[in-house]
């Protein structure tokens, strides 16, 4: 051995055997060309030292490092000539004073890529041959990210102060070295902040900067400066180019990351986390150091969040969001046994994370009334414990020694092809390679330790959790940092989920506070231990992610979280029909979300009961208007009232507890005694200025859905204003009269708007007016002259259809009364037959045309559907009702039974057209609050599918099918016969 060698080899330990002995000789033969290429003996002498044992455990073992030395083969030289100790200070010098003065940003990069190969070689070398410990590996490439973060930030700098972005006072520091007093700093955290780096890691990473600090002359855009400084950072160190990458970066850890920019001012981190910090982000911080930048702005803001890390008075909320989010990791008490084969070694069972864990979480408890267990190292933080005596000595020695053994195996890993990886391979021969590169024998060896030590970690950790309730939900479900934990998305693609990433997102946003509703750390610790329920009941619904979306837009809107979490935690039904709702209805999660206030009512004593009549439900609202301060109050809290009672019945209708034929008299009751209400308070104030006329008013027709009592959420109010006065009354008495016709013109807007305005209360209802006389050409209101002359003399046949589903809501009685009889009478005048048939088949076939139906969910428009059964209806009464006034009702159903009674329907046609009305009323009202998207999507939408086929009062989906197609066909074929054939023939025969 040549002796130049000898301070390398006489250090070395035993050497690993080549895993791969073909992938070594093919390595040797490459190291051995490019001897013969060079000319230089001591590539030869190199490879035949010792027996080449040295470079078959690199080539036998690692590509990456394979590749590295053939392309720095004098570097190798230095190292096995001059050692392992003054090849990597010799590293470090050149870069920083060569690298660290470049001016060239290729230049700069390249060079920083020759470096970080470099330093991968020689810590490789030293690794392997046993030069160095496990904390001298992991120093060593600390210090280089600590080194080439630095040069970066200092090229950064420099570039933006020669394009004028930002400028330098001289404050007595060396040119060469513009960082140390510009400001910005950036603090490594986790194992860059312990100087615990793996061999192929990211570097965890916040940016800060100070703008109150003299010595930068502030640019008047500081802010967006340093966040382009930042990026051009990230640039230097992450990109890839034909030289490689330095390192990968992560900015995430930073203060709420998905709404703070990548660089933050001092005081708005530290504001963050005296705020809302979280007790993770004081694990995180635990380890945090300023790496690189302005080192003492770095040492000021650690110094100022250290009440947040270290609290000398924990109160009992916080250590028991400690110890949940402990429980959130799946602690195995020594149930089923570990599988080598795929495990991932970093936050697998018995792995690193949980040695970390176990340490950090005793320091964050203890820390703030300990100040030795302020300690950034593992070692050493397990020392202080056992000699704090927070844990036995016996524990601090076993959990060292795995983590020793656990980061060996782990730089094996990573040192194979460079890559961020913590998984063993999933096969026998590949296990057996990595076992070998750690120095192992044989697979069995390699196993027997590997169990052992992930068992031993095993034991030790799930000791925290001995009097716990385990928070896991049968596996974990970790949602601290900024990185999804893998076995926290197998929990949540278990639990139904389909995109556990997105899901895990959301949840981590919950935990930053960053919604009013778990802004506090109460909020937060009661979330923690909801969990597992709460993930395991969405992930039940028919559509997981899209219920917890829905579920997250609602917290996302609520004022507070405590109380309703608490809820939640306490009353499982409860979640449940939040779950539902979320899940199964759309539409009313939509409301719920714009009106979170909604679930009180839900809460309420009586929420799953019937509603009371008109009367009471007028009496109820009446009392709770006479509350409202001012007409603005009064409208808000008859909105309110609205709302609470619409959402109810769709909550009933969801639940199956109230069937769509019955909602539609209650919504229609709730819109009555809204439109009653309403008209009082609008004329009450408008008179307050216009007066009134004393004899007369206005009146309210309702037509359409509203008018037959058929009400469904969504339906728009089809509304027709009348008013009438005295002749001899020419104005109003008020201090601002109007004449009649814009006094109640003014009037009518004044309803519409207090019906349609959105407020924060939402809105009423939509409103219709267009089936006025003349339609919208007409005057917003009509005097009862007009609008009774309208119809004698000028109305269409399908007017008169329309009429037939009106009804007055609302006016003084004699108006009521006057309108009554004018519709009666107007219903009941004698018509030809054969002209109103061929009029209403034309209409018929004139709306089929303009509204053919979208398919068979389309039930208003599908030809069977509810149109031409309400037709039938429409058009029968207006030829029978001159004979048979009786006959009369706006209700489709009524009628239709009035004329089965009356003998103008036969019993088999009436009974099957009422039971296909109220079929179509159950679906279409429950298809209002759940959807009609997708539905023949079973794995999609099995839960409205359900809630469907329970409507319709059938087993299944696809009897409910069959069951509509049945009724559309059965509803069509009376139309048919009733309708369409004899307008047919006698259009033909005129």
């Amino acid at each position: 051995m040549v002796h130049e060698f000898a301070k390398f080899f006489n250090g070395a330990k035993q050497l690993p055997q080549p895993a791969r002995p073909a992938l070594a000789e093919v390595g040797m033969e490459r190291w051995l060309a490019l001897a013969d290429k060079e000319g230089d003996s001591f590539y030869r002498q190199l490879a035949e030292c010792d027996e080449g044992r040295l470079l078959k455990a690199i080539f036998g073992n690692s590509p990456f490092l394979t590749q590295s030395m053939l392309r720095e083969p004098d570097f190798v030289r230095r190292i096995v000539t001059v050692g392992v100790e003054e090849s990597t200070k010799a590293l470090l010098g050149e870069l920083e004073n060569e690298l660290g003065q470049e001016q060239n940003l290729t230049a700069l990069m390249s060079g920083l890529r020759r470096a970080k190969r470099k330093i991968a070689i020689v810590v490789a070398l030293a690794d392997i041959a046993g030069h160095w410990s496990l904390e001298q590996v992991t120093e060593t490439l600390s210090r280089f990210a600590d080194t080439a973060t630095n040069i970066a930030i200092r090229f950064g700098l420099r570039h933006f102060a020669a394009d004028g972005a930002i400028s330098f006072a001289s404050n007595g520091e060396p040119d060469h070295a513009p960082e140390r007093r510009a400001g910005y700093a950036i603090i490594g955290v986790g194992k860059l902040g312990a100087n615990e780096l793996n061999y192929s890691s990211d570097i965890d990473l916040i940016a800060l900067f100070d703008p109150s600090r003299r010595n930068i002359e502030e640019s008047e855009n500081l802010g967006r400066e340093m966040v382009r400084l930042t990026r051009l950072i990230i640039k230097i160190l992450e990109e890839r180019t034909e030289d490689g990458y330095v390192f990968r970066t992560d900015f995430r850890i930073r203060p709420d990351p998905g709404s703070t920019p990548l660089a933050i001012p001092i005081d708005s981190a530290v504001a963050y986390y005296e705020s809302t910090g979280q007790n993770w982000e004081r694990l995180a911080m635990i380890r945090a150091r300023p790496i690189a930048g302005d080192i003492e702005v770095g040492e000021q803001f650690l110094e100022r969040i250290q009440p947040f890390i270290w609290r000398k008075n924990l109160d009992f909320a916080a250590i028991q969001d400690i110890h949940s989010v402990k429980r959130q990791i799946a602690a195995y008490r020594g149930g089923g046994k570990i599988a080598i084969n795929g495990h991932n070694i970093k936050v697998g069972r018995g792995g690193i994370r949980e040695i970390e864990f176990f340490a950090q979480t005793q320091q964050l408890i203890w820390g703030g009334r300990i100040p030795t267990l302020r300690t950034r190292g593992l070692a050493e933080t397990l020392t202080v414990l056992a000699n704090e005596n927070r844990i036995e000595p016996d524990v601090a020695s076993d959990l060292e020694e795995a983590y020793q053994f656990l980061r060996l195996v782990e730089h094996r890993l990573q040192m194979v092809d460079d890559r961020q990886t913590h998984e063993l391979p999933k096969g026998d021969e590949e296990v057996e390679a990595i076992g070998k590169f750690a120095g192992f024998k044989t697979l069995e060896d390699f196993r027997k330790k590997l169990l052992q030590t992930l068992e031993t970690v095993e034991a030790n950790y799930a000791v925290l959790f001995e009097e716990s309730e385990n928070l896991g939900a049968g596996g974990n479900l970790v949602f601290t940092g900024v990185e999804d934990d893998p076995d926290t998305l197998e929990s949540l693609r278990r639990v139904g989920f389909s995109d556990p990433e997105s899901i895990s997102e959301v949840v981590r946003n919950w935990h930053r506070g960053r919604y009013r509703a778990t802004r506090t750390e109460r909020a937060r610790q009661i979330l923690t231990e909801l969990m597992p329920s709460l993930l395991t009941t969405f992930g039940a619904r028919t559509h997981p992610d899209r219920a917890l979306m829905r579920f997250d837009a609602f917290l996302r809107a609520l004022p507070s979280g405590v109380q309703l979490l608490s809820l939640f935690a306490s009353s499982q039904p409860v979640l449940d029909l939040v779950a539902d709702i979320m899940g199964d209805a759309p539409a009313l999660a939509d409301w719920l979300s714009r009106n979170p206030g909604l679930l009180d009512h839900v809460l309420s004593e009586g929420f799953n009961e019937p509603l009371g009549d008109v009367e009471t439900l007028s009496a109820e609202l009446s009392s709770n208007i006479q509350r409202g301060r001012d007409f603005q109050d009064k409208l808000d809290v008859a909105r309110r009232w609205a709302n609470d009672k619409k959402f109810q019945i769709g909550t009933q209708l969801l639940l199956g507890s109230v069937k769509g034929r019955d909602s539609g008299p209650l919504l229609s009751d709730i819109a009555e005694t809204i439109l009653k209400a309403m008209l009082k308070c609008v004329s009450t104030e408008f008179a307050d200025t216009h007066g009134v006329f004393e004899t007369g008013g206005l009146g309210l027709m309702a037509y359409g859905k509203l008018g037959g009592r058929e009400l469904m959420r969504g339906s728009d109010l089809d509304l027709v204003f009348i008013y009438d006065h005295a002749p001899e009354e020419n104005q109003s008495n008020g201090a601002k009269p109007l004449s009649a016709n814009v006094y109640f013109m003014r009037l009518a807007q004044r309803m519409i708007t207090a019906l349609t305005a959105l407020t924060g209360e939402g809105r009423l209802y939509d409103v219709d007016t267009r089936l006025r006389p003349n339609g919208e050409k007409g005057p917003i209101a009509a005097s009862y002259a007009s609008f009774e002359r309208y119809y004698r003399d000028s109305a269409w046949t399908w007017e008169y259809m329309a009429l037939s589903r009106a009804r007055v809501v609302a006016g003084p009685r004699s108006l009521v009364d006057k309108l009554e009889a004018m519709q009666k009478s107007e219903l009941t005048r004698p018509r030809d037959a054969e002209e109103l048939t061929v009029d209403v088949a034309k209409m018929r076939n004139r709306m089929a045309k303009q509204f053919p139906g979208t398919g068979s969910w389309d039930i208003k428009h599908l030809r069977g559907g509810l149109v031409d059964a309400e037709f039938i209806a429409q058009y029968l009464q207006l030829r029978h009702g001159s004979q048979n006034p009786g006959i009369l009702s706006p209700t489709a159903a009524i009628a239709l039974q009035n004329l089965e009674e009356n003998g103008l329907l036969d019993e088999v046609t009436a009974d099957e057209l009422i039971e296909g009305l109220w079929f179509w009323y159950d679906l279409q009202s429950v298809l209002r609050i759940t959807t009609e998207e997708g539905l023949e999507d079973e794995s999609r939408n099995s839960g409205p599918r359900e809630i469907l086929a329970q409507a319709g009062g059938v087993p299944s989906f696809g009897a409910l099918t069959e069951k509509m197609q049945t009724t559309a066909d059965t509803i069509y074929s009376h139309f048919e016969t009733l309708i369409e054939k004899p307008g047919r023939n006698t259009g033909n025969g005129a």
